[in-house]
């Protein structure tokens, strides 16, 4: 390249690196007239038009650029990006291996060869590049980076079962010719040791770890001593690695909870070894007095440390558990007395009940003398200490609460209790910042947990009230208890108030990951409540907020992945590969999708546009296999073993939603979509942009028709009695219509045709690989038209059906959820028939297929849709009017009866007021985009 083109074209990489991607692509313009065939311009311009989502224009420009083979690095660096824009990781693969064969001398092109095929997940590729590097350049890392190619190449699903040992043996073979051992690099090493434990050769990889090198990575490497501990109980050598963690523990002091278990699981090495076949007097007597070694160890330990570290006391409940479970315990009452002094020496700390609850489940008089001993506990909220150890004497006594102690009275009872405390204690926290929780921040989440059971029990919805104004006075006095909010959330969500559980989950602030973690809290079918039909995009904005991690981890996780082989990082290289694969087939994302789809078709005018880019990305999503990364656990539950969880009682509908719902509404939108499209395999094969994901082993055994035909009752399962009536009448719509949808469509090559045309239209560019000439006669050959037949009677009756259910739900005594879950429902059902009917809105196409017949079908039933859309919107206004006035607020706060000294009247009353105008707005949205929508599609 001259100085002078140099010169030239530096204004346009300023113009990228601040995002001013117009003026990039005018400066592209300018240099192209003069250097038509300039592949770099050529390349920036085609990066600019991908971050101005000019897509057509980008990829002419793209494969101009390819067929070019570009050699040098300039060229090559743009090209990626742009690549990586598109999701074409196969043709930079591709490209990079052109210029590679053409300068093999080139190492650094060596290396970006290797990281576009490490990009691509081609690790076999990768593999022999990588080998091919280390013999041509000498250099070490580039033979460890053929070794975790073939170790990432036999974890691939994809690899056959029968070639994973082969590989492991291949890169075995590789790791042991390296000039140099292992064991001089910690993360080579536990490559070494991951290999050897993948192929069950344990006794040579101890033999590494038992060299003065090993023991010393060990020392001072998390990552191999964890795979050290998984080598030793594959081994079967647990009694051994028991015995050395005793050591530890005793002589370093060391204080890792993982030696502790590790003694454990060596004390009962014996039983384990023994299965589950029933124990002979010898195997028990030995159990028993390895039982009693441990004992007298950590009972030293635990002398030892006192109040300093807990690991010592902890390690006697899990080794008294066990005991238990296989039978070979000697002290009846010694659980019962090592849980006293746990709580005699941590009461006081925030994590006790955590610690104590996986052994609370006692039974009889050692349930009886536990209760007495949390009952005497002094109610003193004098310090913080004491306050702490009167809130874990509440959680431990409430986990053992039996159905009997289980009232209505009783629950009440102890609300009032936490409620009381709570506010005595406020002034322990008075002086501190805003950043700090409260010290009784867990009283307010006793008495708002103790306020929903009793919702459970009795469905009186003032006790939800109950609990959404005492959490909120509980947030005034502690901002930053998160905890609370995800509370919060829920309950507002049942109260049917999604505008005021949106306030709280937008002061969560959550970021990156946890839009993949948390967001279920909020967009949890959040369709219900979506306004989108009227024009009002809040929830559809969050979805699409919600969705930035998964483009984030599509661009960015790539990056991690190749640092860590340049840093050689291998032990960290296969946990990134796992994070992307559980990010990118998250099933929150594909439920947020699935959402967004729902209030996308509500807002938007349906097209053929829509209908095929949603189709092909459905599809996409149909073949993955999903991962559930939801967090449940975040949210506190102090409800008795008896009672459901905190999260099951708060499930809008009773339902969550997973793998079975997710599938549910697949098919049918799939299968509604399929019919209304005019892309088939061919055809979505040929205007693919990106590369296809992966598909599933369920997609591989099965085509997609026959995968769409079959409803599970495991999947079933996970729907409401509501969304079931939905989904049945999908699918005896896409049954009725199918036969003449399959007549209609036009041939892929006609199809293809059209859009050759219109791409050349816009970009001024032919589309690779389509004739733009279609074929003779336009069409297919003439086929019959299939025999109209009349609609199904689950079709014809849906509508009444559901407006009866609607008028049931309205009647019911607890908040508006119920009416507004089978309206939008009614709405949704409403549009999948224009979608599957929009086909057939075409004159030219009625009447060339002779489906008069047809269509005049459709037009009682659309009627219908529309007069119980009209009529459900008429009783939505009306209850939304009644929810604006002033005698619903008090109606509320007379319902909720906190009112107190600290707090008042006017606090509740906001409270009310946020309530009853979130109510009012998502009734009165609703039924004005359903009179949107019937005015939209009622012809």
């Amino acid at each position: 390249m001259s100085v002078a083109l140099d010169r030239q074209i530096r204004p346009i990489y300023d113009a990228l690196d601040t995002g001013s991607n117009k003026s990039a692509i005018v400066a592209c313009n300018k240099l192209l007239k003069k250097h038509p065939k300039n592949a770099l311009v050529q390349a920036l311009k085609a990066l600019a038009l991908v971050r101005s989502q000019k897509v057509e224009e980008a990829l002419a420009l793209c494969d101009e650029v390819l067929e070019s083979k570009p050699t040098d690095d300039s060229t090559l660096n743009a090209m990626m990006h742009v690549l990586r824009g598109l999701g074409r990781h196969k043709d930079m693969v591709t490209m990079y291996e052109a210029a590679y064969k053409k300068q093999p001398g080139n190492e650094e092109l060596g290396c970006q060869t290797f990281f576009a095929n490490v990009r691509a997940s081609h690790w076999k590729s990768a593999q022999q590049i990588a080998s091919k590097m280390y013999k041509q350049f000498q250099e070490e890392r580039y033979l460890y980076w053929s070794v975790i190619s073939s170790v990432l190449q036999a974890k691939d699903p994809n690899t056959p079962p029968e070639m994973r040992n082969v590989l492991y043996k291949l890169a075995l073979r590789l790791i042991t010719s390296a000039p140099n051992p292992s064991s001089v690099h910690s993360d080579r090493f536990h490559l070494h040791l991951t290999i050897l434990r993948e192929l069950s050769e344990y006794g040579e990889a101890l033999s590494l770890l038992d060299t003065p090198a090993g023991q010393n990575i060990c020392e001072t490497n998390l990552a191999c001593n964890e795979i050290r501990r998984d080598l030793m109980r594959l081994k079967g050598s647990l009694e051994e690695e028991g015995k050395r963690a005793g050591q530890r523990i005793l002589e370093k002091n060391d204080r890792n909870w993982l030696e502790f278990l590790s003694v454990v699981d060596g004390t009962f090495s014996l039983l384990t070894r023994n299965g589950t076949g029933e124990l002979s007097d010898e195997v028990k007597e030995q159990c028993i007095s390895k039982v009693s070694d441990t004992l007298a160890l950590f009972t030293k330990i635990s002398t030892q440390d006192g109040r300093k570290d807990r690991s010592g006391l902890l390690g006697l409940l899990e080794l008294e558990s066990r005991s238990r479970k296989h039978g070979v315990s000697t002290d009846p009452a010694r659980m019962l007395t090592l849980m006293k002094q746990y709580f005699e020496l941590f009461g006081d700390k925030a994590c006790c009940y955590e610690d104590l609850k996986p052994y609370l489940a006692l039974e009889g008089e050692d349930l009886a003398s536990w209760t007495e001993t949390l009952k005497a506990v002094p109610a003193s909220l004098s310090s913080i200490e004491a306050t702490r150890r009167v809130i874990n004497s509440h959680k431990l006594l409430r986990y053992n609460l039996s159905a009997s102690e289980l009232t209505v009275d009783a629950e009440c009872s102890r609300a009032d209790i936490y409620m009381k405390q709570y506010r005595e204690g406020l002034f322990l926290g008075k002086d501190l910042p805003v950043t700090e929780l409260q010290p009784v921040d867990d009283l307010a989440i006793l008495a708002g947990t103790a306020f929903v059971n009793i919702w459970k029990m009795n469905e009186d919805i003032k006790y939800l009230t109950k609990a959404a104004v005492l959490l909120e006075f509980a947030l005034t006095n502690s901002k930053q208890a998160f905890q609370m909010r995800l509370m919060l959330i829920r309950i507002y969500r049942l109260l049917g108030a999604p505008t005021a559980a949106l306030e709280h989950y937008r002061q969560l602030r959550i970021k990156q990951v946890q839009n993949d973690t948390l967001s279920h809290f909020i967009l949890s079918r959040c369709s219900t409540f979506s306004l989108a039909a009227s024009g009002d995009l809040t929830f559809s904005s969050e979805c699409l907020e919600a969705s930035q991690i998964y483009i984030s981890n599509s661009q960015e996780t790539n990056d991690f992945v190749i640092r860590a082989f340049t840093a050689e990082k291998y032990s960290q290289i296969p946990q990134f590969i796992i994070f992307e694969d559980w990010l990118e087939n998250s099933l929150q994302r594909d439920i947020t999708k699935l959402e967004y789809l729902r209030m996308r078709i509500a807002h938007e005018a349906i097209s053929s546009e829509i209908i095929d880019l949603e189709l092909i990305e459905l599809k996409f999503i149909f073949d993955r296999l999903h991962h559930d990364n939801r967090d449940f656990e975040i949210l506190p539950s102090y409800q008795p073993r008896n009672a459901e969880d905190f999260n099951t009682q708060t499930l809008l509908f009773g339902k969550s939603e997973g793998h079975g719902w997710v599938w549910s509404f697949l098919k049918s939108y799939i299968k509604a979509f399929s019919q209304a499209s005019d892309l088939d395999d061919v055809v979505e094969e040929k205007l693919l942009v990106g590369d296809r994901p992966q598909v599933s082993d369920a997609a591989k055994r099965a085509s997609l028709k026959e995968r769409l035909a079959k409803r599970e009752k495991e999947e079933l399962a996970e729907l409401t009695p509501d969304e079931l009536s939905l989904i049945s009448f999908s699918d005896a719509l896409a049954t009725w219509l199918e036969p003449f949808h399959d007549h209609v469509r036009p041939p892929a090559s006609v199809v293809l045709a059209e859009a050759a045309k219109q791409t050349e239209l816009k970009t001024g560019m032919p589309l690779r690989g389509v004739d733009i000439t279609p074929p003779n006669g336009h069409a297919k050959k003439e086929e019959d038209t299939p025999p109209i037949t009349e609609a199904p009677e689950t079709i014809e009756q849906f509508f009444n059906s559901m407006k009866n259910r609607f008028e049931d739900a309205m009647k019911e005594p607890t908040s508006p959820i119920g009416a507004l879950h089978v309206a939008t429902l009614i709405q949704e059902a409403f549009l999948l028939f224009v979608i599957e009917t929009l086909r057939f809105k075409a004159a030219s196409v009625v009447k060339i297929h002779k489906l008069g017949n047809l269509v005049a079908k459709f037009k009682p039933i659309r009627a219908v849709a529309v007069t119980v859309l009209k009529d459900i919107a008429a009783s939505l206004e009306s209850l939304s009017a009644q929810e604006g006035t002033s005698d619903k607020r008090r109606e509320f706060v007379d319902m909720c009866g906190l009112e107190s000294s600290e707090i008042d009247h006017d606090f509740i009353m906001n409270i009310a007021k946020k309530v009853t105008d979130s109510r009012k707005k998502v009734e009165e949205g609703v039924a004005k985009g359903m009179l949107k929508l019937c005015s939209s599609y009622e012809q």
